[in-house]
C-alpha cells in the first residue's frame, strides 16, 4: 500500500478528486463520517487527511510515502522530501506588500514582518539588505497599518485583503502552488508504485 497524506480543506478534496480521476479513487472518503483514513486494497492506496501545514512532517518522517503541501510550506520549512510534481493547484504568489505610496530607504533597517521568517530572511539575504524581522501568525496585514513593519512578506492569491486595507503587492518572491511530495526512503521501496501513481497524475494535472 502507498499511504498519501491529503491537506484537509478544499484544495485537499480538489488533490483527492485528480487522485480519482487518475485511477487511484477510494469511494468511502465521499461518505460523511470522522473517519481519517480510507483504503483501497485493489488501487494499492491509503488516503489519510491531515492539516495542511503538518503534511510534510508526516511525509519527511515516513508515516506516509506520499503527501500534498503548498511550495510555501516546502520553501519555509524544508523538509528532507522529494519534490515529484507541480499539481497546478491552489496557485498564488509569495509577495511583499505595503502601504501605498511606501518608498524603500536602504539606509535604514526594513522592518518585515511574516510568518514565513526563513523565506524572508533568504529573500533579503541574496540582496544584503539590512532586516529586522518581526514575526506574526495572523493579521499579518495590520503590521504595516499600525506602524509596527514597513513590509510584509506574505501569500498573495487574489489582493482583495491587501486592496481592502490599502496595502500594495509591490514584488513577487516566488509562485506558490501545490506540490506532489515523497518520503525519501518510501521513494526507493515502493518505485513502482509510485512512478505509476505519478504518471498517472501527470496525465490528469492541468498547466493552466
Amino acid at each position: 500500500m502507498v499511504n498519501i497524506a491529503l491537506p484537509k480543506g478544499r484544495l485537499g478534496e480538489k488533490v483527492y478528486d485528480l487522485f480519482e480521476a487518475s485511477g487511484y479513487a477510494c469511494p468511502s472518503i465521499r461518505e460523511n463520517s470522522r473517519k481519517l483514513i480510507f483504503e483501497n486494497e485493489s488501487a494499492g492506496v491509503r488516503f489519510f487527511w491531515v492539516k495542511p501545514s503538518d503534511v510534510a512532517i508526516y511525509v519527511e518522517r515516513g508515516a506516509a510515502d506520499l503527501g500534498v503541501a503548498g511550495k510555501d510550506i516546502l520553501l519555509e520549512y524544508a523538509p528532507q522530501v522529494y519534490e515529484l510534481l507541480d499539481l497546478h493547484m491552489g496557485n498564488c504568489r509569495m509577495a511583499v506588500a505595503s502601504k501605498r505610496g511606501f518608498r524603500d530607504n536602504p539606509d535604514k533597517t526594513l522592518r518585515v514582518a511574516t510568518k514565513f521568517t526563513n523565506i524572508a530572511k533568504k529573500y533579503y539575504g541574496d540582496q544584503c539588505r539590512d532586516i529586522d524581522i518581526i514575526h506574526l501568525n495572523g493579521s499579518i496585514e495590520l503590521a504595516p497599518i499600525l506602524g509596527l513593519s514597513d513590509v510584509i512578506v506574505d501569500i498573495v492569491e487574489t489582493g482583495t485583503t491587501l486592496k481592502e486595507n490599502d496595502l500594495v503587492a509591490y514584488e513577487t518572491i516566488v509562485p506558490i502552488s501545490a506540490r506532489l511530495i515523497s518520503n525519501k526512503a518510501g521513494y526507493q521501496f515502493k518505485y513502482a508504485e509510485i512512478s505509476a501513481i505519478v504518471t498517472a497524475l501527470k496525465g490528469q494535472v492541468n498547466p493552466g
